[in-house]
């Protein structure tokens, strides 16, 4: 028998036996017993390949290939758990560019920036970059998957900064703002109506606003520089993707795949 027959056969008797105990039972005949007269002495003949009706399975082979099943099936059911977007009838693209990167951001392996314009609820336009996935992990994206909320950018209780700029999505002057390493969740907020920038690092991205060509953001994992300057290219191992919504005036996914080993 080769090696993956083998591992299949454990596989079938693993997912078919609660215990080993149960398996080795299942090979002992009453024949076995009658001459035997001894249950424990009976297992252990079968354990070591003297007697049984079936396959040859070490108790070692057994215990570690069910603990690998059971953390396989839990992690399976702790995926299933956090992907708030499952399930959902999603309707608008944006939504649906969020719930095809939800997964990939929440096991790391793409670390995605979210560029919103829009009003915010009195009527001002307001801008920002989002780290999605750190938003996904101090936040419940149920009330946006379901519709219930939109995502905007916040600029909760930091401080704020005027200056008189231009509506370009990303173009800013270099010292339009300081850094402030709060575990918050976005990187750069902008009102063009009151003409306020704050600018903020979070645990995946640092803001870099001394470019004299404008706003960058370097992922902290690889270190890799993602600029999101719509007139250049977004960096390596990154790309951009406009999106057509109807939830928004404008907004624009990166995407950022880490190459850094772990």
């Amino acid at each position: 028998m080769d090696p993956e027959e083998g591992s299949t056969a454990v596989d079938n008797i693993v997912t078919q036996f609660n215990t080993y105990e149960d398996f080795l039972d299942s090979q002992i005949t009453t024949v076995d017993l009658y001459y035997l007269e001894d249950e424990s002495l009976a297992r252990q003949l079968v354990e070591l390949g003297y007697r049984g009706t079936g396959e040859v399975v070490k108790r070692e082979d057994f215990e570690a290939r069910k603990a690998a099943i059971e953390i396989a099936r839990l992690a399976e059911r702790t995926q299933k758990k956090t992907l708030t977007s499952a399930g959902k009838d999603l309707q608008d693209n944006f939504l649906k560019a969020l719930a095809v990167r939800e997964d990939d951001n929440r096991n790391g392996k793409v670390s995605s920036v979210i560029f919103i314009r829009d009003r915010n609820s009195h009527g001002q336009e307001v801008s920002g970059y989002i780290d999605y996935a750190h938003r996904l992990k101090i936040e419940d994206f149920e009330v946006y998957f379901n519709g219930k909320r939109r995502l905007l950018p916040r600029p909760t209780d930091m401080r704020a900064f005027k200056f008189n700029m231009s509506k370009t999505e990303l173009r800013l002057p270099p010292t339009s703002c300081n850094l402030f390493l709060l575990l918050d969740f976005i990187s750069y907020f902008y009102n063009w109506d009151n003409h306020i920038a704050v600018c903020n690092s979070t645990p995946n991205y640092q803001v870099i606003t001394d470019n004299p060509e404008g706003l960058l953001f370097k992922y902290k994992r690889d270190r890799k520089i993602l600029n999101v300057d719509p007139k250049a290219q977004p960096g390596d191992n990154s790309t951009r993707t406009p999106i057509q919504t109807q939830l928004y005036i404008q907004a624009v996914i990166f995407d950022h795949i880490s190459r850094r080993k772990t």
